[in-house]
This record gives C-alpha cells, sequence and structure tokens, in this order.
C-alpha cells in the first residue's frame, strides 16, 4: 500500500501505521526513510506501508519532502514517471493532491513547464491554480490507464477542511480553532473554504478509467470532517524548531488548523479506507 501526496496524506499514512504496528510484535516490524520514500514493514505479513511524498503529483519544484517552501510552485505537466516508479508496483494506492492546489493569495497562479531545458524546447505557462490541479489529474488518468491493471486498488482522498477562519462556526479569527474542545453541532455545516469542486473534477476525469475496469474510488470524508473544528493540534503541533511563548500566544499566526491530532480524524479516514478495502 502506498500513500501519495501532501502532509495530509502523510497524516493518513501516520493513522494506518499507528493502528496496524499497534499489533505487530517488536523485531517484525521496521520504518526506513528515503528521502521522499517512508516505508513501514510487516515481515510477517510481507506487507508494506508507504508514504511518497508528492503534493502536486506531477514532477514540481516542491518536490523536496523538507525544503518545499517557494515563492511560485512549478508543475512540469508532461513528468510524471519518476514519481510512478515509487508507487507503479503497488497493490493499492491512495492519492491525494487538494491541499497545494489551493490558493494562498487572491492573485496565485501555478506556472506549468513543457518540454525541458535539456531538450532546448521548455516552455513556461501561467494557469490558474485549479486549472493545474486538471492538467495534473488527467496526465495521471493517462499513467494509470496505460500502467495500471484492474486487479490494483486505487483511491483518491476527500479534501480536507481546514479551520483557520473562526467566524464560520461564531468563534474570535485570531484564535483560529484554538481551545476548541466540541465539533460543530449544526448538521451540514460548510465552512467558507471547503470546496467540492475539485472533488467533482476528480470525478470526472477519473471515469474514463471506468471503461477498462479500472475504478478511482474517492474517499468522500470531507462532510463529517468540517464538523470537527476541535481536532486540530493547534500551537501544540510538534515542529522542527519548538514555538517560542510568544509564538504560542499568536495563534492567529501560529496555529496549525489544516493538519490532525493523532489519534483522531485520520483514523475515520483509514476506517473508510478498511471498508473498502474489505469489500468484496
Amino acid at each position: 500500500m502506498v500513500f501519495v501526496g501532501d502532509s495530509i496524506n502523510r497524516n493518513q499514512w501516520v493513522s494506518m501505521v499507528c493502528m496496524v504496528e499497534a499489533s505487530i510484535p517488536e523485531g517484525q516490524k521496521m520504518r526506513v526513510y528515503n528521502g521522499s520514500l517512508i516505508s513501514f514493514t510487516a515481515f510477517e505479513y510481507n506487507a508494506t506501508i508507504d508514504f511518497y511524498w508528492s503534493p502536486l503529483i506531477l514532477e514540481s519544484n516542491s518536490d523536496n519532502p523538507i525544503i518545499h517552501r517557494v515563492e511560485y510552485r512549478i508543475i512540469r505537466a508532461e513528468k510524471i514517471e519518476k514519481h510512478a516508479r515509487a508507487w507503479g508496483n503497488a497493490d493499492v494506492i491512495v492519492f491525494n493532491s487538494y491541499l497545494w492546489w489551493r490558493k494562498q493569495k487572491p492573485d496565485m497562479k501555478m506556472k506549468v513547464m513543457y518540454g525541458s531545458f535539456e531538450d532546448g524546447d521548455a516552455k513556461l505557462d501561467e494557469v490558474e491554480m485549479v486549472e493545474g490541479f486538471e492538467i495534473a489529474l488527467k496526465k495521471l488518468t493517462e499513467w494509470v490507464g496505460a500502467n495500471v491493471n484492474n486487479k490494483t486498488k486505487i483511491y483518491f482522498a476527500g479534501s480536507s477542511p481546514t479551520h483557520t477562519w473562526a467566524s464560520d462556526w461564531g468563534g474570535d479569527d485570531s484564535n483560529k480553532c484554538l481551545n476548541e474542545s466540541e465539533p460543530i453541532q449544526k448538521v451540514g455545516y460548510k465552512g467558507a473554504t471547503t470546496d467540492y469542486s475539485m472533488m467533482d473534477m476528480a470525478k470526472q476525469i477519473f471515469r474514463p478509467l471506468e471503461q477498462k475496469g479500472i475504478n478511482v474510488q474517492i474517499l468522500n470524508f470531507t462532510q463529517l470532517t468540517d464538523y470537527r473544528i476541535d481536532a486540530h493540534p493547534t500551537v501544540f503541533r510538534r515542529q522542527f524548531t519548538p514555538l517560542t511563548k510568544e509564538q504560542i500566544a499568536n495563534p492567529s499566526s501560529y496555529a496549525d488548523c489544516t493538519h490532525w491530532c493523532l489519534p483522531g480524524v485520520p483514523d475515520v479516514w483509514n476506517h473508510f479506507l478498511y471498508s473498502y478495502l474489505v469489500q468484496k
């Protein structure tokens, strides 16, 4: 099994590994870090659960798993093969690619590179972020159709909501989601930044694969996750450099209301995934 994507998908991978390894004795399991690839192996079952860092699916200037904060993002429209080597032989593949396509500022756009500098035919276009998402998924669909048989189980995770604007649920924006202790109780709540259109686009792009007997199942956990304003690590997330007292006192800038605590919400996502895996 390979989880492919960004830090939200890594969140789900960590959840899966934690749940699995709890029942595996010491000496019968191993975790290996190798650049963009993290592998957990259960020796007795000859099974691996991997995470591969590829936040934009295609090759990009954000492919370094540690140093990927860049001034502007560039994808290579025709280049997926390097990444695909990490998941090409998997029995189960779980993709997630939404967060990095969201606009961080109103005028944010995606740069798309065609050709290569090596061949002297490089061409750089600039498109809306959602158009870049479409380019990436169409290339992924093309690769899946040409390289995957219908025995491989492929999933595309739903969009994970963020809870950055507390005013959405009647809170104080300066706190973001800090100190929230209960889920939202209003049935059908939808945050201002929650967007289902990209999930709908993914469904449409993957649909032609069904003619080849390949079904890309969307893991639609977005609605139930949107309620969970109480489930983020906020200022308590483990950082490479711990937050200072001054930073902790400034949640509007430093509270993480994007990723999820564990145990927590990603465990439920994996229950969804498990239910699909065991279907006859």
